[in-house]
């Protein structure tokens, strides 16, 4: 590590599925014309966010819903895809630098029965529920009850390479359900499924409701990522909500579980006090889960307001040296109405802090390895992985990386 900055502090919040406009390719993936943040905004009627609009989102290329800010206080820009997916875990990895060249497998007509029958063989289950795609809300509230009756858990997909399993929290049991999901693991990592997701719910019919004791149950990164390569150099590293689970619990020295973004962004300001220096890497979950997932654009308007307040509580307790980087993973336009699915978008990019030189215009990035490269450099290391930095383009010129 660099001795010039060895107290910096970087925040890397990630705005999961704020995706700010279709990929080229989207036509591809079915998302032509998808824009999750420019629709949302029109479905919902605007957006009071000044703190975001104040650092450049409305700079954005490709963003037409927000006022341009004529002395935009951060740098603003956007990123594209280079993995060939529209998923959480193709996004974190790619912008940790290990982007991937073939997309995860995925099961549009639910999963084989050689998978099925081991899986109910192992977890010494009486069968399953569906096992087909399905929306996670629409699913628990048809078959629900019907899962708490016969005690089979609920399996479903969707278009991305995830295999889900639901169960009631009490009736099925918690604990019973992350220890199936770990032998669902198991199964399926010689297939190269990227998620088991643990899907508990809670309540009665007709008002059941899921948790955010949810847990995935990850495919390790393929190769090194700027995590492992921060940690090999005694950078600590924080991850915030669902990080450890998409990176397989590698390249993170703790981590920190969270109950949707509002309790997440009260941890980060808790690190903010107590974490001298390192990355503090955060996935803000509910814009995607409760608002994207489900098309609720007023609901995700309301969260990207409360966002707003927040994110300038913990830039008042910034230090001079420290960087804020706000991001994305995908997109999923709450408008997008084909699916219920994640929709392939470019990303945005902000960075704010005293360090950061305001009105830098970063465009269109190539990839989302650009931010992993970025927050290695910020924080002393040489970049040697795959990305672009562009800690110089964004620090003032007295600052050091």
């Amino acid at each position: 590590m660099s001795a010039e900055c060895p107290d910096r502090r970087v925040f890397l919040i990630v705005l999961d599925s704020l995706g700010v406009g279709a990929l080229p390719d989207a036509d591809r993936f079915g998302d032509r014309g998808a824009h999750t943040l420019d629709h949302l905004v029109a479905a919902a009627g605007g957006l009071d966010a000044p703190r975001l609009v104040a650092l450049g989102l409305g700079n954005v290329p490709g963003v037409f819903s927000l006022p341009r800010a004529a002395h935009p206080q951060g740098a603003f820009g956007r990123m594209a895809e280079r993995s060939p997916g529209k998923d959480t875990s193709t996004g974190h990895w790619e912008m940790m630098g290990c982007s991937l060249d073939a997309a995860f497998p995925v099961y549009p007509d639910g999963f084989p029965d050689t998978i099925v029958v081991e899986f109910v063989e192992r977890s010494r289950l009486p069968g399953i529920l569906c096992n087909a795609p399905a929306s996670g809300t629409e699913i628990i509230e048809r078959l629900g009850q019907t899962s708490i009756e016969t005690g089979k858990p609920i399996v479903y997909t969707s278009a991305d390479s995830v295999f889900q399993v639901a169960a009631h929290e009490q009736h099925f049991g918690l604990a019973r359900l992350l220890h199936i999901c770990g032998i669902a693991r198991e199964i399926l990592t010689p297939y190269g499924v990227a998620r088991v997701i643990a899907r508990p719910f809670v309540g009665e019919r007709g008002a059941f409701t899921r948790t955010y004791n949810r847990r995935d149950f990850s495919l390790a990164p393929p190769k090194q990522t700027s995590l492992d390569r921060l940690c090999a150099a005694g950078v600590p590293v924080v991850g915030v909500g669902k990080i450890e689970d998409i990176f397989a619990g590698r390249g993170l020295t703790a981590s920190v579980h969270t109950e949707g973004n509002r309790d997440g962004m009260q941890h980060v300001l808790r690190l903010a006090q107590e974490q001298s220096r390192g990355l503090v890497f955060v996935n803000l979950v509910d814009f995607d889960m409760l608002y994207g997932h489900r098309r609720d654009a007023r609901g995700y308007r309301a969260a990207l307001e409360a966002f707003d307040v927040d994110l300038q509580r913990l830039e008042a307790v910034l230090r001079p040296d420290d960087v804020v980087l706000l991001t994305a993973d995908h997109g999923n336009d709450p408008t997008h109405m084909a699916t219920t699915d994640h929709t392939r978008e470019y990303v945005p990019i902000l960075a704010a802090g005293l360090a950061v030189r305001p009105g830098v215009d970063l465009g269109t990035r190539r990839s989302f390895a650009d931010v992993g490269a970025t927050v290695e450099a910020l924080l002393g290391l040489q970049v040697t992985g795959e990305g672009e930095s562009f800690a110089h383009t964004i620090l003032h010129g007295g600052a050091s990386v």
